[in-house]
């Protein structure tokens, strides 16, 4: 994995670097040098690639039985939900995930995800992207019909860095 994750219960300190800290109260992310009170997750890149690429931190919520059809992303990322809970199909696996649990999606491997039927579901991760990806969505559909279906899930991104 080109990410660790790190989770702090009691709040973290930490100078640069190419971390992506985010302060779970506040739900807010910042890059390098941060200072959180409560609790905070904290992804360390293990290696930077060659060439022009970013980190992103964003969070995807999603209402009651929302799902995620079938797709890849251009890169990898290590995701932590948030509340709710979430069932990622990959590989030929197929897990649940609870409050505070992490799992890593390789990119390119399709992930097929379904939110809880009966309360509100969300994750924030952080990717590691190509550069051309800044400010673009990355999700990408493995059946072009469910390009045109409903989605009810929504992504915000808090910060992009190059590296």
């Amino acid at each position: 994995m080109i990410l660790d994750l790190e989770q702090h219960e009691d709040g973290v300190e930490l100078g640069d670097g190419d971390h992506i800290v985010y302060d779970v109260d506040k739900d807010e992310a910042y890059f390098g040098a941060a200072r959180v009170e409560g609790r905070a997750l904290v992804w360390r890149l293990t290696e930077r690639p060659e060439g022009d690429w970013l980190l992103r931190c964003d969070r995807v919520d999603f209402p009651p039985g929302g799902v995620a059809y079938l797709h890849t992303h251009p890169g990898p990322g290590l995701r932590v939900l948030l509340h709710g809970r979430i069932r990622i199909d990959t590989e030929g696996d197929s897990h649940e995930y609870g409050p505070f649990e992490w799992w890593y999606e390789t990119g390119p491997d399709p992930v097929y995800a379904a939110a809880s039927e009966t309360e509100d579901t969300a994750f924030v991760r952080v990717l590691v992207l190509p550069g051309e990806w800044a400010g673009k969505r990355t999700i990408t559909y493995v059946d072009p019909a469910d390009e045109e279906k409903p989605k009810l899930q929504r992504a915000r991104i808090y910060l992009e860095q190059r590296l």
